[in-house]
């Protein structure tokens, strides 16, 4: 086994090798906690953009359904009346230059794949980069926008924010609660103490305020190529690709729908080529993020699975009213 897998292996559950690398995680855990308090006196610079700035993050490492959240963020803020910009480190995209104006004709290899999603998606203003406060400053110049979603971005010292919204996945049972590299945890726990909305993937939010659940809804397949009209080969058996952090949920989420599927999972935010899935003319069934990133060498047997983030009542209402509260706040202190 490499050493890859077997510390995925330990993110999932402890073992030997959680303890080799405890020490290295008390490390990690007094550098960040020396990290925070040199922004807190202002030994760093920090930046304030100037609309208010939602943060949506998480505290492990891995895919939780944040792409989702985000989508549905921008929908729902459109629909209180906000014109939301977003902005991503574009994790896996390559451009000579940034920060980058994502379109929808933007190379997912400059960009990255997430935000190639969320534009296709919503055709909402997005900037990917490594310094945020260029991205910023470039939708800002760009775009008639009044609030800025940060895609990620919640352990970004360097970047203020208005309101901290935290996904939680508990779809899976997180049997290893160790900080970096022991395990999956960018933040202790008790982060959660200080966000201002905590969003559980899959949980229960018994009576909290600030808590809202949230789970991911498949809807009806589309084909990659978009002049394909075949219909959908429903009774078929699929060869069902993901390169995405966790593609067993995906692999679940067909069978649960009653598809025969051979899985074949690749690494997060793979690139693919035409042979990786190609599978002697049966049909492939793909994630959305992974359609993006193939439509140029798919053809008409390549479909995908769109899913859609459904979040307890009044959440919309809540982030609405949040976002609000600090543009009269802005508003008051000029």
């Amino acid at each position: 086994m490499g050493i890859k897998k077997s510390l995925l292996k330990s993110w999932n559950k402890p073992n030997a090798l959680t303890g080799v690398l405890r020490p290295l995680s008390a490390i990690y855990k007094g550098a960040f906690a020396l990290r925070k308090t040199a922004f807190k006196k202002g030994l760093f610079d920090t930046y304030q953009a100037p609309v208010p700035v939602i943060i949506v993050g998480n505290l492990t490492v891995g895919g939780t359904g944040k792409t989702p959240l985000v989508v549905h963020l921008v929908e729902q803020l459109r629909l209180q009346g906000f014109t939301p910009g977003v902005i991503s480190r574009g994790y896996s995209g390559d451009a000579e230059n940034y920060p980058l104006l994502v379109t929808t004709n933007t190379p997912v290899q400059h960009c990255g794949d997430e935000p190639a999603l969320i534009v296709r998606r919503t055709g909402v203003p997005m900037a990917v980069g490594p310094n945020r406060r260029d991205s910023i400053e470039m939708l800002l110049e760009q775009s008639e926008i009044d609030l800025i979603i940060s895609d990620d971005g919640l352990q970004h010292l360097a970047l203020q924010r208005d309101l901290e919204i935290c996904l939680i996945d508990d779809t899976i049972k997180h049997e290893n609660q160790n900080l970096l590299p022991a395990g999956p945890y960018r933040e202790p726990l008790s982060r959660l103490l200080s966000v201002d909305f905590i969003v559980r993937h899959g949980g229960y939010i018994g009576n909290a305020e600030n808590q809202f659940s949230m789970h991911l809804e498949p809807a009806t397949p589309l084909p990659v190529m978009a002049n394909n009209v075949t219909s959908f080969p429903q009774d078929a058996h699929f060869h069902a690709v993901a390169g995405i952090g966790k593609p067993q949920r995906f692999f679940d989420t067909c069978e649960a729908l009653g598809l025969k599927i051979t899985s074949h999972s690749f690494a997060d935010h793979y690139f693919f080529n035409a042979e990786d899935i190609s599978f002697a003319g049966m049909p492939v069934l793909m994630t959305e993020k992974d359609a993006v990133k193939c439509h140029k060498i798919a053809g008409d047997l390549h479909w995908y699975l769109p899913v859609n983030a459904r979040l307890s009542s009044g959440f919309a209402d809540a982030i609405a009213e949040a976002v609000r509260y600090k543009f009269s706040n802005r508003e008051e202190n000029g």
